[in-house]
């Protein structure tokens, strides 16, 4: 006697459907890890010559060809030299607090003026936010004759505070911010009000918390931003112990004659930091970005 198959439930039905299918990439997915793929390696290609140049004694990276990719003589030469100088440490610190100044006093005023567009109605309010973006159309250079006259004005050149302060203003900044912050239901906020707490402490406890990622991604690409800046600081700093990393090594580097792998090597340690950062903080900046809906 044949044994009958037993008949699919509706049950068996829904537990097929709820299982993961592992079907085959779609031809639009492999085209997006392709031209990703492709795009790293135009990104990874440069990065590889100079950490590669680097190493390598000033006479073969001076000569054309053959290309090498792996030195034949590994040496450390390059950045022997450059410590020996000791102008490129000064630079990268001087980067480092600069950056730093930035990056906080960045996000103290821009959460501060962007919680208070989001949660509080005054007179003018859209004529003053909406004037506010409107900063994002006024190019850097042409704010650089007020600026340089007033931090003259107030003897701040070739300090620290001079350098970073008029890198603080960032419209862009307020704008993303803002509009995390509307996006947060006000919930917690008549809760915390029942309590008791006031705006700072909703801003501090409830507020900040929940913008963690954002915060972290609007400070990484201030940090960033001010790290790689060259005009102002080429304008600010006159004193080559007050100059930044970018301005020492496009300026003063330069008159010591061109040598590739000095060169290579200094613009490898002035990444480095950049590249610590974001492998440390690439979570945070993931999330942040995905969080405001930024492209």
């Amino acid at each position: 006697m044949t044994a009958l198959k037993e008949a699919p439930t509706p049950e068996s039905g829904e537990k097929r459907a709820l299982k993961p299918r592992r079907g085959r990439l779609s031809v639009g997915a492999v085209i997006v890890y392709v031209s990703a793929t492709v795009l790293a390696l135009f990104w990874l290609v440069p990065l590889l010559w100079a950490l590669s140049t680097s190493f390598k004694t000033e006479q073969a990276a001076s000569l054309g060809q053959p290309i090498r990719w792996i030195p034949e003589d590994w040496s450390l030469d390059g950045y022997k030299v450059l410590f020996e100088r000791g102008e490129h440490l000064t630079w990268m610190l001087n980067s480092t607090i600069v950056s730093t100044i930035v990056t906080v006093l960045t996000l103290i005023l821009c959460v501060l003026a962007a919680y208070g567009f989001s949660r509080f109605d005054f007179p003018y309010k859209n004529v003053i936010f909406a004037s506010i973006i409107a900063g994002l159309m006024v190019p850097g250079q042409a704010l650089i004759i007020p600026m340089f006259d007033l931090v003259n004005a107030l003897h701040l050149s070739n300090t620290y505070w001079g350098l970073a302060l008029p890198q603080v203003v960032a419209p862009v900044m307020v704008f993303i911010l803002k509009r995390f912050f509307d996006g947060i239901p006000r919930d917690y906020e008549e809760a915390a009000k029942i309590d008791g707490a006031g705006h700072f402490r909703i801003l501090w406890s409830i507020i900040i918390p929940l913008a963690g990622p954002i915060m972290a991604a609007v400070g990484i690409f201030t940090f960033i931003g001010s790290w790689n800046n060259f005009l102002w600081p080429l304008i600010a700093a006159t004193d080559p112990s007050m100059m930044t990393l970018p301005v020492g090594l496009g300026t003063v580097a330069g008159g010591y004659g061109l040598f590739y792998a000095q060169t290579m090597a200094s613009a490898v340690l002035g990444a480095l930091p950049l590249l610590i950062v974001f492998l440390i903080f690439q979570k945070r900046i993931v999330e942040g970005v995905a969080g405001v809906g930024l492209k």
